[in-house]
């Protein structure tokens, strides 16, 4: 009997755009493609073409954190636990596939910290325990605003014992529906002026310096998963000594 399966894409799409939110693409089209086409074929002429068009390509200029990607310890620090940080490249691929957890933060208010008593509430309700090498998602409802001016601003973000947390359970890759790991940097910014504590400085990111874990931003469609009970598979393309590089996740859920 054939087993029934869906399949979630949980990636945002590259498009035009400024900075870490999109990219530079520029468009050949078929008919623009034929001067080069004909220079690639010595003899050929435009009319020798099937309807005397080319090919289509595209050129593309971007961050390797523009979409949704996923971001190795050498991103945080030249260092994880003492030891010198490896690059996406470096990637143990073993940790690019397996059991999915969804935790839902979307109660969670823009700008707060996700704790750890937020997390253990959390698999309580669900009725959920962490496994080693179990890849945690992180809802926090943010892929909602994509294309919005909110998409930067208003989420809740995961704060460094949480994520230290979570690597303590074996946990060695992460992700988030939000732009970031973090919370906004303005929101961590302000308490800083206030409090002057300078351990509210991207501190989910840079607990990636006593913890080796990975973590992939920008996600989307979480809600349509189960709490647990299906597979992450996310490969990240390689990029040699690259602190992050593209993803296309995609979650499995057996019906």
């Amino acid at each position: 009997m054939l087993r029934k399966i869906r399949v979630v894409d949980l990636s945002l799409e590259i498009k035009q755009g400024e900075g870490v939110m999109g990219a530079r693409i520029q468009y050949t089209s078929h008919k623009d493609s034929v001067p080069g086409m004909v220079r690639s074929f010595p003899g050929i002429k435009p009319e020798d073409l099937p309807d005397g068009l080319g090919w289509a390509a595209e050129e593309v200029t971007l961050s390797t954190h523009s979409g949704t990607h996923l971001d190795s310890p050498y991103h945080y620090s030249p260092t994880t636990e003492g030891r010198r940080s490896p690059t996406i490249d470096e990637m143990p691929l073993e940790w690019a596939f397996g059991d999915g957890v969804v935790l839902d933060m979307r109660h969670k208010k823009p700008g707060e910290v996700i704790s750890v008593a937020d997390v253990q509430a959390a698999l309580t309700k669900m009725r959920y325990t962490l496994k080693p090498l179990d890849i945690v998602l992180v809802m926090t409802g943010c892929d909602k605003l994509w294309d919005t001016p909110k998409y930067g601003t208003d989420y809740a973000g995961m704060g460094r014992d949480a994520t230290v947390w979570l690597a303590d359970q074996g946990v060695k890759l992460v992700g988030t529906d939000a732009p970031g790991w973090d919370r906004p940097f303005r929101d961590a910014a302000r308490e800083f002026r206030e409090t002057g504590n300078r351990k509210v400085i991207w501190e989910g990111h840079y607990a990636g310096i006593e913890r080796e874990y990975y973590q992939m931003e920008k996600l989307a469609n979480l809600d349509k998963l189960p709490p647990y009970g299906f597979k992450v598979y996310c490969f990240p393309i390689k990029i040699q000594k690259a602190s992050a590089a593209w993803v296309r996740p995609v979650a499995v859920v057996e019906e």
